[in-house]
């Protein structure tokens, strides 16, 4: 772990000098260090306190937060859905308290706007999450859902989510990886994501090679299996095949939505 950490100081080091060659500043004083894995690794780098990045020492933390999204030691990210469950609930509160002065549709774009627009940020990280993280979300969505209907608190939410044709928490998650995949197969843009994703090669002509399925990439661990090149291929060879074969975005969206929505409430 010592080689590992001085190979991660050298490196940053080399990064921060080719910063100031090109007029940029790397401020590692602002940065933080999150050590992320399995049990096992983590009780392997339970004697790691502080990693040297860029000639200073940062002290590892428990979670730390990047682009407004919540990182954990386990990728759990059940503090990040938590601070978004209260962030909803606050602005849900606010709603019920006007309700009676405000038409469904407006109430509904409200909640659009300050509920589910929260619920949908980065949730493609989400994708193999512990069923209690997502639950938490899928109760904020259900008040939400409620407060648009103006029906009682415990009223079963599953039909006031049908009848507004919102998805379910666990599809919404799905739709914004699937789309993100389609993207990428049409534009190679990121190259960042781009290169994890590979057509699937047959060792044999099949009924399905006209479907243009993905490669799955093999990981042993279920951090591993929530890894981009392993979730994307494996959710998107879910898919119908009349659902994977448009050419446009628009069509795409609207089947994928019809296809999720259709599983999320069978």
């Amino acid at each position: 772990m010592d080689a590992q950490n001085d190979i991660l100081g050298a490196c940053t080091a080399d990064v921060k000098l080719r910063f100031m060659q090109n007029g940029l500043q790397l401020n590692p004083d602002k940065s933080g260090a999150l050590v992320m894995g399995t049990a096992n690794q983590l009780r392997a780098a339970s004697s790691l306190t502080s990693v040297k990045v860029a000639g200073v020492d940062l002290p590892v933390a428990d979670d730390i937060k990047v682009l407004g999204v919540l990182l954990d030691r386990r990728v759990t990210f059940d503090k990040h859905v938590s601070a978004v469950a209260r962030s909803c609930n606050y602005h849900a509160q606010a709603i019920r308290h006007i309700w009676h002065l405000l038409t469904m549709d407006l109430a509904q774009m409200l909640a659009c706007s300050l509920i589910l627009s929260r619920i949908d940020y980065c949730n493609a990280v989400l994708h193999g999450a512990p069923s209690g993280t997502i639950h938490k979300l899928q109760r904020v969505q259900n008040n939400a859902a409620r407060i648009v209907h103006q029906t009682p608190r415990r009223s079963h939410a599953y039909p006031l989510l049908k009848k507004l044709h919102w998805l379910p928490v666990e599809q919404r998650i799905s739709y914004k990886l699937v789309l993100l995949t389609f993207k990428i197969r049409q534009t190679s843009a990121p190259a960042y994501l781009s290169q994890h994703i590979r057509a699937y090669s047959e060792t044999r002509s099949l009924r399905s090679s006209d479907v243009p399925l993905l490669h799955v990439s093999f990981r042993q661990t279920t951090i591993g299996k929530r890894s981009f090149s392993c979730a994307a291929p494996t959710t998107w060879n879910s898919l119908l095949a009349s659902v994977i074969n448009c050419d446009t975005v628009s069509v795409f969206k609207s089947r994928l939505k019809t296809h999720l929505f259709n599983f999320g409430y069978s």
